[in-house]
């Protein structure tokens, strides 16, 4: 009976990270939330490195959905669509810089200074309010199509990712609320987002499930 009530648990825990990865609020926050009452089994590591391995669903589901598309290969397209897939994909991984770094350097710091409910429950505030007043604001488009974002948006992409790093922060939301604001419109800065998801989350998760995974065992 124990044993079934963790699997529910856990069945739960994933239905709460599919639905909170792509929409503009934090997986991981909510999932750190939603433990504190459900209090899934196994000790702190085991919940830790679960909460790590959950996300990879979202990482494949957004890569089947894409595939054609962000695949530079695909013998359907012409070449200068390929051009285009190729160019989308190093502007993809120009923003993953600022983010991929302070992560690997001070992972270890983030988790022990931020994972915790009463930064969660801050962050989630504020992000709110964040978006809000985004929403209010009359912010001029000037990249209305992917082609059109530069190296240089890229990293200012990037950068805005890097408050992700934070629990409570919403990866897509940051990006798209940081996109916004840096002139892309709501359609452009949502697409870039989810693309954006695939390296970022993939390598997260390795590098996470790499050090839990140490821990744990």
């Amino acid at each position: 009976m124990d044993y079934l009530i963790e699997i529910l648990k856990a069945v739960f825990l994933g239905i709460v990270q599919g639905i909170t990865e792509w929409l503009p609020i934090s997986s991981t926050g909510h999932m750190i939330l939603v433990d504190e009452f459900l209090q899934l089994g196994g000790g702190e590591a085991f919940v830790d490195l679960f909460l790590v391995v959950v996300q990879f669903g979202s990482i494949l589901a957004v890569v089947l959905m894409y595939f054609h598309r962000l695949n530079p290969f695909a013998r359907t397209k012409s070449i200068s669509e390929k051009k285009e897939t190729m160019r989308l994909w190093i502007m993809i991984l120009i923003a993953c810089v600022p983010a991929g770094i302070i992560g690997v350097l001070f992972n270890k710091q983030i988790k022990a200074w931020f994972f915790n409910p009463v930064v969660i429950s801050i962050t989630l505030i504020v992000y709110g309010i964040g978006f809000i007043v985004i929403e209010r604001m009359r912010i001029p488009h000037t990249v209305n199509k992917l082609e059109q974002i530069t190296p240089l948006k890229a990293v200012q992409i990037g950068v805005f990712q890097m408050l992700a790093l934070i629990p409570g922060t919403s990866r897509s939301g940051a990006t798209i609320m940081g996109s916004t604001l840096l002139g892309l419109n709501r359609k452009t800065a949502s697409e870039f987002s989810f693309f954006l998801a695939i390296p970022v989350m993939l390598g997260a998760s390795l590098l996470d499930l790499i050090w839990h995974s140490l821990v744990f065992f």
